[in-house]
C-alpha cells in the first residue's frame, strides 16, 4: 500500500498490544529512546510522520487530519487495537485518536502536552522568516538548562533537516488544536508525563490533563525540559514499561 511504503518506522515485533509512538512537530521517531523502540518485552511501532524523517510526502494541515492518517495506516497493518504513546503534537494526535476513533485505542501514553497547544506568534512568524534563528530558539527552549550540549547539538541538527513548511504546518496544526471542552470524556487508560521544566508545554497542562481524564495517572520529572523522551530516556522507558504491565498490555 502507498501509504505504507513511502513510511520510515522501526517495530520492536514482540507479541503485546502494540504501542505506537508519535512524535512533535517537525520531529521524528529519533525523539523517543532506543531502550523503549527496541523494546524485547513490547511491542513497540515508532513512525516517522508523512514529510518528517525519513517517511515521503507531505505533513498534514490538522490535528484531525494526523489522526485520520494514523488510523488509515493502523487500517494498513491490521492492526485493530493499539496504545497511542504521543510527545507535544503527537500527544494533541494521541488524544483526538481516543476522542473520534475510541474503540482503536487501548490506551494513551501523552508526554509533555495538553488538551490545547497555543503556538507563540513569534514562533510561527519566525519559521518563515529566519528559520535557522527560530530552530535556534526552539532547541533552546526545549530542554532543560542542565542538558549536554551535545544533546541539544544533535537536536539543532535534525531540525535544521526539517522542511521549513512541513514544521509551520505542524505548528500551525498545533495552534489550531483545542480539545479542552471534550478531554474529559477519554475513557481508555492513561499514563501522563511531563518535565517540571517544560518551557513549552509547562507542566500546568499536564495537570490539567490528569484532572480531566478519570483515572489517568501523572508522573512529574523535575527539573526535565519539554524534550523528556530524550533528556531522561531511561527513566521514561520504565515508566512507560511499568505501566503497560500494570494496565496489561
Amino acid at each position: 500500500m502507498s501509504h505504507l511504503s513511502m513510511l520510515h518506522y522501526t517495530d520492536s515485533k514482540a507479541n503485546t498490544t502494540p504501542l505506537i509512538l508519535l512524535h512533535g512537530a517537525g520531529g521524528s521517531h529519533l525523539h523517543w529512546s532506543p531502550r523503549l523502540r527496541h523494546a524485547k518485552d513490547l511491542r513497540v511501532i515508532a513512525v516517522d510522520l508523512p514529510g518528517h524523517g525519513k517517511s515521503g510526502g507531505a505533513g498534514c494541515g490538522s490535528i484531525e487530519d494526523y489522526a485520520g492518517w494514523v488510523v488509515r495506516w493502523l487500517d494498513g497493518w491490521g492492526i485493530e487495537k493499539a496504545i497511542i504513546g504521543g510527545h507535544s503534537m503527537g500527544g494533541g494526535i494521541a488524544q483526538v485518536l481516543a476522542l473520534d476513533y475510541a474503540e482503536r485505542v487501548a490506551g494513551l501514553v501523552l508526554v509533555g502536552t495538553g488538551a490545547k497547544l497555543r503556538v507563540a506568534q513569534q514562533i510561527l512568524d519566525g519559521v518563515k522568516n529566519n528559520f535557522a534563528a527560530m530552530v535556534e530558539m526552539i532547541v533552546e527552549w526545549s530542554f532543560a538548562p542542565s542538558t549536554p550540549p551535545q544533546v541539544k547539538q544533535l537536536a539543532r541538527q535534525r531540525m535544521m533537516d526539517v522542511n521549513p513548511d512541513v514544521l509551520w504546518n505542524d505548528f500551525n496544526a498545533c495552534n489550531n488544536f483545542d480539545v479542552i471542552a471534550r478531554v474529559n470524556q477519554i475513557k481508555a487508560p492513561t499514563l501522563i508525563m511531563v518535565g517540571s521544566a517544560d518551557k513549552m508545554t509547562p507542566e500546568k497542562f499536564s495537570r490539567s490533563l490528569a484532572e480531566q481524564i478519570e483515572g489517568s495517572q501523572l508522573k512529574v520529572f523535575a527539573e526535565a525540559g519539554h524534550m523528556l523522551t530524550l533528556e531522561r530516556m531511561e527513566e521514561v522507558t520504565e515508566e512507560v514499561r511499568g505501566w503497560m504491565l500494570e494496565v496489561g498490555s
